[in-house]
């Protein structure tokens, strides 16, 4: 099979297409065939070496999310079968085979059923900003999300125009939220505005603490996060007491410094969010609602969703890759077959 490798940590240089053996799926594992790869920030940062926490043992096919087709089946699995389109998501965590390959071994539980309604562009931008979002949304008092499940509450999504917060908006309006963001100028008001945000926000035009605290007087309930270490004076500024700011990136520093009294007096919550710590149940949880949300048409990708996509050939990868480096506003995707 062809795939993209890197037997060495570095810069988008250190990817090559190769021929790779076809793995076999083991016990509980399913092989599925690739039609379409996600990019993220996080594939690039761990082929950088800058997330990296053990030397490369083998060659390496980066990509954790995908969407394709189940072609071989391994002992212990029922609730997967040959021919079913799937999504997959965290695939080349703990292993050498990712989505940027034409084949890939994933346990069975990050392979998930595609609703019929959905092409494998939507499926192959889940993952980890869909996720992402989840956990962000379920981190203050709910579990779980469905219609209804967030009615009476505000949200407040910083960066509405990535991946990430897409999702987040998406999401949460499903969930009956009132939907505010924050964007750093008009094109991405447009485009946060079709992800069906309710109120968008400039920041570099706008007081946006006043304005969030004139539409949400008493507060908003949570934040989805993408700049703490400069954003945690606003998010202070417009969270009710007993709020909680759920944070997934460190865009714009990796240190934060909390006014303590101010802080607890507040009653706040601060959750990290990262997916590769999550519990089973909730990386389960979250597949299950993400897949309800896109089988309802509520959770969608292209230009009428506010999320532009921006496709590259398989043997493009390593520009696939500079280019979530260097902030492309939407999703990336490889045209795997």
């Amino acid at each position: 099979m062809r795939a993209v490798v890197y037997s060495e940590y570095g810069p988008s240089s250190v990817l090559r297409l190769v021929e790779r053996e076809l793995p076999e799926p083991g016990i509980g594992q399913v092989r599925v065939r690739i039609v379409r790869a996600g990019v993220n920030p996080t594939d690039w940062k761990r082929r950088s070496g800058g997330t990296a926490d053990a030397p490369i043992v083998e060659p390496v096919s980066p990509g954790q999310d995908g969407a394709g087709v189940v072609d071989a089946v391994g002992l212990g699995v029922d609730a997967l079968a040959v021919g079913d389109r799937v999504w997959l998501y965290l695939a080349q965590h703990e292993g050498p085979f990712g989505t940027a390959a034409e084949y890939t071994v994933v346990p069975a539980a990050r392979a998930v059923r595609l609703p019929a309604s959905a092409d494998f562009d939507l499926g192959a931008s889940l993952g980890v900003p869909a996720v992402t979002a989840h956990r962000a949304l379920t981190s203050g008092t709910v579990a779980r999300l469905s219609p209804g499940s967030l009615t009476g509450q505000t949200v407040l999504v910083q960066g509405g125009a990535g991946a990430v917060g897409n999702a987040a908006i998406q999401l949460a309006t499903w969930a009956g939220a009132s939907v505010i963001t924050t964007v750093s100028g008009a094109e991405k008001a447009a485009l946060a505005a079709a992800a069906g945000a309710h109120h968008v926000v400039n920041y570099r035009e706008q007081d946006a603490a006043a304005v969030v605290r004139a539409i949400a007087p008493g507060g908003v309930d949570l934040i989805v996060e993408v700049a703490p270490a400069v954003n945690n004076e606003l998010d202070q500024a417009v969270i009710r007491g007993g709020g909680t700011i759920a944070f997934y990136a460190n865009n714009g520093g990796d240190v934060l410094a909390l006014a303590l009294r101010t802080t607890f007096s507040l009653n706040l919550r601060y959750q990290g969010v990262m997916l590769y710590g999550l519990a089973a149940e909730q990386l389960d949880a979250a597949a299950a609602d993400v897949t309800a949300a896109v089988a309802t048409g509520a959770l969608r990708v292209g230009d009428e969703a506010g999320i532009a996509l921006h496709h590259f050939a398989l043997a493009d990868t390593a520009a696939a890759h500079e280019a979530v480096e260097a902030g492309a506003v939407g999703k990336v995707l490889i045209d795997v077959a």
